[in-house]
């Protein structure tokens, strides 16, 4: 073969990918229709029976001298980049996502405006247990300038054995100590039957994170007129995350603000993993505010004053954490609160690092 006859067939070639890059292209311009076709009409993207009549009609067409086991594979990467292609165009249509709306989001709760770029603390006991131990650590928040309490009366527990609080009883403690001390409340709501009349008594409903995709739930907190703290599920991924989110903006409530509270992964040092890589990520793909929970991530009191700075360093709008009068005593989570001594030291260190507070 002569050089000139090499570089003809070269050429040949890059005018042939040149086309097929342009068919492709434009394959993927109608593949972007067709999503849309499909999610006004409330399609899922994904059609099997399509999948199989294309890679049939390349069996039927193949004249070679490629195999039809290869081009099939050729084209099951095409049908897979298609599928990500209409994913990420959802996506993006997301109305938590920056793609909907560019700047932050911020909530006011108790005169504390959540998503202004200060970086707050909410605290509290994992479980109410009584009027004194809830007025206790109401004083040590007061104290430290904090405004927002949690406290759990609805204990959604992995052993049916363990304490499941006070319920109903508890949130009424919530909310008369939480008026005594100018405090607001937020706290787990578990049915979607409670939220009526969770909202007499608490300021912000939290959904936890066994909770996450229950969507009856998250449709029943977008309802209300209450802003929703939203936890990470166990194991989900970032994109279910935002979507459990969307499923609460969807429905009409907008106050969001989302909680990295870590995943479960086969490490067992701590209780969780906490995924701190995932606060830049919302941040970058939400409006929403990002807060982290340090006492679930970890389960550890040892560990909450140096993950909660590491949640400030990479841009949490704030942090959670739980505290108790007497954590040896506490009737759940007791190695995870801290105790006020330790509680002190824990604002100090963050105040250092830029926690804002009244006081």
């Amino acid at each position: 073969m002569s050089r000139n006859e090499l570089d003809v067939l070269r050429k040949r070639i890059d005018e042939l990918n040149d086309r097929l890059l342009e068919i492709i292209n434009e394959r993927a311009a109608l593949v972007q229709r067709i999503g849309e076709l499909k999610k006004a009409q409330g399609a899922q993207p994904y059609d099997p029976v399509r999948e199989r009549e294309i890679l049939n009609r390349i069996k039927e067409k193949n004249n070679g001298p490629f195999k039809t086991e290869t081009l099939q594979h050729l084209f099951k990467e095409i049908l897979k980049a298609s599928l990500e292609l209409q994913e990420d165009d959802r996506r993006e249509a997301l109305l938590v996502s920056r793609e909907r709306k560019s700047s932050d989001t911020t909530i006011e709760i108790n005169g504390e405006k959540i998503g202004d770029g200060k970086q707050r603390l909410i605290a509290g006991p994992c479980a109410v247990e009584s009027y004194e131990q809830t007025r206790q650590v109401a004083e040590q928040l007061k104290k430290h300038g904090i405004k927002i309490m949690r406290g759990g009366a609805f204990k959604p527990r992995t052993s049916p054995y363990d304490f499941q609080g006070l319920g109903v009883e508890g949130l009424k403690i919530l909310r008369r100590v939480a008026d005594e001390f100018g405090l607001a409340v937020v706290s787990e709501i578990v049915s979607p039957a409670d939220i009526e009349l969770a909202e007499e008594y608490v300021d912000v409903i939290q959904i936890g994170a066994r909770n996450m995709q229950n969507f009856e739930l998250l449709k029943a907190a977008g309802r209300s007129s209450k802003p929703v703290l939203l936890k990470r599920g166990l194991a989900a991924t970032i994109d279910e995350y935002m979507k459990a989110a969307e499923y609460v903006f969807s429905a009409g409530n907008e106050n969001i603000i989302l909680c990295e509270r870590g995943i479960r992964t086969f490490e067992r040092a701590t209780r969780n993993t906490l995924d701190i890589s995932a606060v830049p990520v919302l941040k970058q793909e939400t409006h929403l505010p990002v807060f982290v929970d340090v006492t679930h991530a970890t389960g550890r009191r040892d560990l909450l004053i140096p993950t909660a700075k590491a949640a400030m360093a990479v841009g949490a709008d704030g942090v959670m954490v739980e505290v108790h009068p007497d954590p040896s005593v506490a009737l759940s989570d007791s190695a995870q609160q801290m105790d006020f001594d330790l509680f002190d030291r824990f604002v100090s260190e963050l105040k250092g690092c830029g926690l804002h507070t009244t006081v």
